[in-house]
């Protein structure tokens, strides 16, 4: 669809919410003296048509850009997100574009927020790392006309452009390096399964286990985890098993450092030596991860790298690429190395 596609207005939110467009704009400016029921069916009216603020249309002149990219990311305390961003800030820099950086928390409905304040911005183009499956909001993005590019997972039945790691084949050759190198009793430590990588990885993993006729303990596989501290906490709850782990597969970079802030508290008392800790697998790599007091491998790819195409993927749908042009996916490679 054209960028001239109809925009829904604050009259058609009015009409359809019951209410005048004052207290349209009174709602979505923070709601001061709108009752609650009435904001309620403003939203309402919001998602429905697909509304969003258009902050700056009065600085762009009709098809001009406004040279912006919007960019939300989950976790923008995490350094691997902050190297992705840069990689796309490098990408998009070289077109004259910059970004405006969004943050989600793993949070479908900040997410869509997030993307109707940057279509509000009339930005050029959408790269997303999808906070959930949900895609209602980046499918209206397409339709105003705006290309989403997806970086890290997919969503299914969302026809957009994605760059993704390679997961599981990461996942499967990791775990397999493990039972090579004589573990069998492997923990698992990672994010919710409905997250795509997280899914991907875990089934890497379980692939691994059953191709070498090794048993996947449930007591050993912890998933829900999104922050070092409930990863640090998963990690002590493995150590307390009746027949702890010898090894854990950590999903990503944040159960891997919280892996190994609760091995280093238990060493810091004396009572145990580094023998007695589990070897451990990260799928990411991390900063200082050479200083762990146990032996650890990386599953290692480049973040940068991974921004930097899908800001490529982006641009070529912006800059004389075919917009109507099936879906494209771009699949990285990752490499299996230790540390120490």
């Amino acid at each position: 669809m054209s960028e001239r596609a109809h925009r829904p207005t604050v009259k058609e939110v009015a009409q359809r919410a019951g209410v005048s467009p004052m207290t349209v704009s009174r709602t979505l400016s923070g709601g001061v003296n709108v009752k609650p029921e009435v904001q309620q069916r403003v939203l309402a009216a919001v998602a429905e048509l697909g509304y969003h603020r258009n902050e700056n249309a009065r600085s762009i002149r009709p098809g001009h850009s406004s040279g912006l990219i919007g960019v939300a990311i989950t976790n923008i305390a995490n350094p691997y997100y902050s190297t992705f961003a840069l990689g796309v800030e490098e990408e998009a820099a070289l077109t004259g574009r910059r970004i405006l950086l969004g943050n989600t928390s793993e949070d479908a409905a900040r997410e869509a927020e997030l993307v109707g304040d940057f279509l509000g911005r009339r930005v050029d183009g959408l790269i997303v790392v999808p906070a959930s499956t949900t895609s209602t909001h980046l499918a209206h993005s397409q339709n105003q006309g705006v290309p989403v590019v997806l970086a890290s997972r997919r969503i299914d039945g969302l026809a957009a452009d994605s760059v993704v790691l390679a997961d599981e084949d990461g996942a499967f050759r990791g775990t397999t390096a493990l039972i090579d190198g004589g573990h069998t009793r492997i923990g698992y430590l990672g994010n919710a399964l409905s997250i795509f990588t997280g899914e991907r990885r875990h089934a890497g993993f379980v692939r691994a286990m059953e191709t070498r006729g090794v048993r996947v303990d449930p007591h050993l596989v912890a998933t829900n985890q999104q922050t070092v501290e409930q990863a640090r906490d998963a990690t002590r709850a493995l150590l307390r098993a009746k027949n702890p782990p010898t090894a854990i597969f950590c999903a990503n970079n944040r159960n891997a450092i919280g892996a190994l802030k609760e091995i280093s508290t238990q060493l810091a008392t004396g009572l145990r030596a580094p023998a007695d800790f589990p070897e451990l697998l990260s799928f990411d790599d991390f900063e200082l991860a050479e200083l762990s007091p146990v032996p650890i491998s990386v599953i290692d790819h480049d973040p940068r790298e991974l921004g930097r195409t899908a800001a490529r993927l982006l641009l070529d749908r912006l800059d004389g690429g075919d917009r109507e042009a099936p879906a494209r996916e771009v699949e990285l490679p990752v490499s299996l190395r230790g540390v120490r």
